[in-house]
């Protein structure tokens, strides 16, 4: 089944966005499609918070990369000031995400 997604604002796609979806064309009751969408969210924040790679196939991938101290300088004073090291998420697209960006056509049905 394919969704229809005319029908909502993409430039800023909430969660109440995707429940509302679920709703709306695969008959989820209001708060179960809210419960499914929150542990999808909450699956992958738990796996990247535990430092794993989470992946969502043909779409893109998720990881978590450390970026190690380095020096800095605060803009308005010019003094150096050394920047803590910290974690961060990346974002890698995943083949048909890419081929489609590239392409700008849809990909074939699988």
């Amino acid at each position: 089944m394919k969704l229809d997604l005319d029908s909502i604002d993409l430039t800023s796609l909430t969660k109440a966005d995707l429940g509302a979806v679920l709703f709306d064309q695969l008959g989820v009751n209001k708060r179960e499609a809210g419960d499914l969408v929150d542990a999808f969210f909450e699956i992958i924040t738990n796996r990247l918070a535990a430092g794993e790679e989470v992946k969502l196939a043909d779409f893109a991938g998720f990881q978590v990369r450390v970026k190690a101290p380095r020096p800095g300088r605060n803009p308005r004073t010019g003094e150096e000031v050394q920047i803590a090291g910290r974690r961060v998420v990346t974002f890698q697209t995943g083949p048909k995400l890419k081929a489609r960006l590239k392409n700008g056509t849809e990909p074939a049905p699988d």
